[in-house]
């Protein structure tokens, strides 16, 4: 099998003033932009590097930063903000809220089930080893009807049993972790390998 391809980045408000096309130059396919979090917060750079992403060509995709709260009215407030837009990669990003309460696995299976009934996707699920505590051996077939992103600053991906392998896998902050690290435009940054081709990543996102 070919090696991952390191085409995609994350980003969101904490990255500053981003160039993406010279992200773009840099060989980077596709960005994932934080949209929102909790039921009421919205990123304040998601509609201006959506427009600079458009602009320079690129693969577009939105996630929702989790906490404890419910799980429709998160749903809700993610698809207001993103927009009927079917060429937006939606994403939930479960990971421990570090101010305030994390969102359970309930919350998390009715925001899933809530962004598949109203788009007729089920959202990627992101997760690191919250996920892995919370499932242990164990699995969760709502969860398991999204594709996965995992989050593991290492050399080698480990994907929790309740999935068959990860799709996107972010394997850096921009600090830990395996090089590279950089990329042109935005600097030390969330960096993404996607396993597969690029017609595979296109077809991800809908293309």
């Amino acid at each position: 099998m070919a090696d991952p391809l390191n085409v995609v980045i994350d980003i969101s408000h904490h990255n500053g003033n981003v160039n993406l096309n010279k992200a773009k130059d840099d060989g980077i396919l596709g960005v994932i932009q934080k949209a929102t979090q909790g039921v009421a917060n919205t990123d304040p750079t998601y509609k201006t590097n959506r427009t600079k992403a458009k602009d320079a060509g690129l693969l577009w995709g939105a996630y929702h930063f989790a906490t404890g709260s419910n799980g429709i009215t998160q749903a809700e407030h993610f698809l207001d903000v993103v927009g009927d837009d079917p060429g937006t990669l939606l994403v939930l990003d479960f990971e421990p809220n570090t101010s305030g309460p994390s969102m359970s696995l309930e919350e998390a299976r009715a925001f899933v089930t809530h962004v598949k009934e109203a788009t007729g996707r089920f959202p990627g699920f992101y997760s690191g080893h919250f996920i892995k505590q919370l499932l242990g051996t164990g699995s969760d077939p709502i969860l398991a009807n999204c594709w996965f992103w995992l989050a593991q600053y290492g050399p080698t991906p480990v994907v929790p049993p309740n999935w068959k392998t990860w799709t996107l896998w972010q394997y850096t902050d921009g600090a830990i972790g395996p090089q590279p690290h950089n990329v042109s435009g935005v600097g030390r940054c969330d960096r993404d390998k996607f396993n597969g081709t690029e017609a595979q990543l296109r077809k991800l996102w809908g293309g």
